[in-house]
């Protein structure tokens, strides 16, 4: 499967070439210039991972890692930077970033750097979480636990839109809303269940709440079963 990255870059030149050249390693790569947008996309959309440069115009870097990690994101971020003192290197490290590239660098050496840092992601989640319609379990290596039949049909949906806010009335019209009664709080209340429920299992996910836009499952989709 096609690795979605998003680049965090002012720089319009460097940007089209990384896009160009990640394409050649099989890399769906997309690109901002702004620190707010890019941050923005980040937390709002699926991307598996970025590359962010550490001087944005105005803006920082590493205080855009900083911010990603804060809010959850999990994925591998790498930081390039014209800048190889060790103070910048270890700030970047610090605020999040998985790792610190040098300008001018081999293109060859960016793709290895990525790599290493992908398969360190997916060793600590070897297989997706499994989610069973069957039985209604979510299950992951770490255990197994029962849903019940609302709290499976939250979950479904926000798995079948994974990477994609789905605000709480859409929630609530999709699942509550063809019986007639009850308020749109109560997809709140359903998702505390979840949460409490994935909060025992190493899954590879986690639900979020978007401000202003909704809930949004971030992370490895599990892998839903049918019988």
């Amino acid at each position: 499967m096609t690795t979605r990255l998003l680049i965090i870059e002012d720089d319009p030149e460097i940007a089209s070439a990384l896009i160009r050249g990640l394409a050649l390693y099989g890399y769906d790569a997309e690109a901002e210039n702004r620190a707010d947008r890019g941050l923005a996309r980040l937390m709002g959309e699926d991307f598996s991972g970025a590359v962010v440069d550490v001087m944005l115009g105005a803006d920082s870097g590493i205080e855009l890692v900083r911010r990603a990690r804060a809010a959850g994101m999990s994925g591998p971020i790498l930081m390039l930077s014209a800048l190889s003192d060790v103070d910048h290197r270890a700030a970047g490290l610090e605020a999040g970033a998985d790792d610190y590239v040098v300008k001018p660098f081999l293109f060859d050496e960016l793709v290895a750097r990525l790599r290493v840092q992908e398969r360190r992601a997916d060793a600590q989640h070897p297989e997706p979480a499994r989610l069973s319609r069957a039985n209604r379990t979510l299950s992951a290596y770490s255990g197994e636990v029962t849903l019940t039949e609302r709290e499976f049909e939250v979950l479904d949906l926000l798995v079948r839109h994974a990477g994609t806010p789905l605000p709480r009335g859409e929630i609530f019209d999709a699942l509550w809303m063809r019986g007639g009664t009850g308020h749109e709080n109560v997809v709140d209340v359903y998702v505390g269940y979840l949460r409490k429920k994935l909060s025992s299992l190493d899954c590879g996910f986690e639900i979020k709440t978007l401000r202003n836009k909704g809930f949004v499952l971030d992370g490895r989709p599990p892998e839903i079963l049918t019988d």
